[in-house]
C-alpha cells in the first residue's frame, strides 16, 4: 500500500539515503529540510520522480501537512555542525519533537524518531543495553546534542502515554556511508578525506577508544523495519554493528585502503569523549529480526569511492 511518508532531515546523510529506499517501495515522499547540514545534492537525482517532494522548512517551526508516517531525522549529528550553534541544535532536537509530534497527533501518523547513541554519554556499561539510563554531562560541550536527543525521547514516550501516540524510538550508533559531509569531523569521514589527501590522519586521545560502524544501508533498512512494527512496539532499540574497532586501527585500514602516504598523528582528546561505544543489539535481532550485513572493508571501498570523487572534484 502507498503511504505518505515525511522524511525530516531528508536532504541529509541518512535522510536521502530513507528517501530513496522509501521511492524504491513506491510511496510518496514529502522530504523536509532546511539545507543547515544536509546538501540539495544529496537528492538531486531524485527530483524527476512525481512521488518525491522537496520543501525547505525547518523544524523549530509547526508543519501542516497531510502524511501517514512521519521519520524524524532534523538534527545536525556531528559534533563540529552540532557545537556550531548548540542553542539551535537543542532547539532543533526539542522544538522539533513536538512540533512533529503535535503534527503526527494531528493527523494519526506513525512516527518515527532517529536518537542517537550519544543518550548513553560515556557509558559506564558496555555493551550498551537500552535499560541503560547513560552517564551524561549536562553542562558539557555536547550536551546541546546528548541532551536533545535525552529530551525529544522523553517527550516521544510522554505523547505516547498521554496521548496514545504511534511512536518509534531507534538509537542510532556510528553510521558511515556514501553522502556522509566530508567536513564534519567524524572519523571514517575525517580519515578518508585526509588520506586521500596524503594529509597526516588526525586520532584524538591514544586511538585505542573504540567505536562500531554500521553501513548506512545497514542502518536504513533497520530503521525501515522498526517503523514497520505493530502499535506495541515502541523501542527505544538499538541500531548499529556491535563488531567494535579501535580508532588507530580504522586509521590504519583507511591508509591502506587507499594506498595513502599519510602518517598518523594523535592530537588531544576533546572533554566528554566517549571511550567505548559499542551497542547491545539483541532486541532488534529479537523484535524486528535485524542485524547488520555489510563488514567494515566492504562499507569502506564504497565510502572511499564516493569520497574519492568529491576530493578530485575539490
Amino acid at each position: 500500500m502507498t503511504k505518505k511518508i515525511l522524511v525530516t532531515g531528508g536532504a541529509g546523510f541518512l535522510g536521502s539515503h530513507l528517501c530513496e529506499r522509501l521511492l524504491a517501495e513506491n510511496h510518496e515522499v514529502l522530504c523536509v529540510d532546511n539545507y543547515f547540514t544536509g546538501n540539495k545534492n544529496n537528492i538531486l537525482h531524485l527530483l524527476d520522480n512525481p512521488r518525491f517532494e522537496l520543501m525547505r522548512h525547518d523544524v523549530t517551526f509547526p508543519l501542516y501537512v497531510e502524511v501517514d508516517e512521519i521519520y524524524n531525522l532534523a538534527c545536525p549529528a556531528s559534533p563540529i555542525h552540532y557545537q556550531h550553534d548548540p542553542v539551535q541544535t537543542t532547539k532543533t532536537s526539542v522544538h522539533g519533537a513536538i512540533n512533529m509530534l503535535g503534527l503526527a497527533k494531528r493527523v494519526g501518523a506513525k512516527i518515527l524518531q532517529a536518537s542517537t547513541s550519544e543518550v548513553y554519554g560515556d557509558p559506564s556499561v558496555h555493551p550498551q543495553v537500552e535499560s541503560y539510563w547513560g552517564n551524561v554531562n549536562p553542562i558539557g560541550i555536547r550536551s546541546c546534542y546528548d541532551e536533545g536527543k535525552r529530551c525529544a525521547e522523553t517527550l516521544f514516550f510522554d505523547y505516547f502515554r498521554q496521548h496514545q501516540l504511534k511512536i518509534k524510538v531507534m538509537r542510532i550508533f556510528n553510521t558511515y556511508g556514501p553522502r556522509m559531509h566530508p567536513d564534519d569531523g567524524r572519523v571514517v569521514s575525517n580519515f578518508i578525506v585526509q588520506a586521500l589527501q596524503n594529509k597526516p590522519i588526525t586520532i584524538y586521545g591514544d586511538g585505542s577508544q573504540t567505536r562500531s560502524f554500521c553501513y548506512v544501508d545497514d542502518l536504513i533498512e533497520g530503521m525501515v523495519r522498526l517503523m514497520g512494527t505493530g502499535d506495541e512496539v515502541t523501542g527505544p532499540i538499538n541500531i548499529g554493528n556491535p563488531n567494535e574497532f579501535t580508532i588507530k586501527g580504522l586509521a590504519e585500514q583507511v591508509v591502506s585502503m587507499t594506498n595513502s602516504k599519510s602518517e598518523i598523528e594523535f592530537l588531544e582528546l576533546p572533554s566528554d569523549d566517549p571511550k567505548q561505544r559499542k551497542p547491545d543489539i539483541q532486541l532488534a535481532k529479537e523484535i524486528i529480526g535485524w542485524e547488520p550485513q555489510i563488514e567494515l572493508s566492504k562499507g569502506l571501498e564504497q565510502t572511499i569511492r564516493y569520497f574519492s570523487k568529491i576530493v578530485d572534484q575539490a
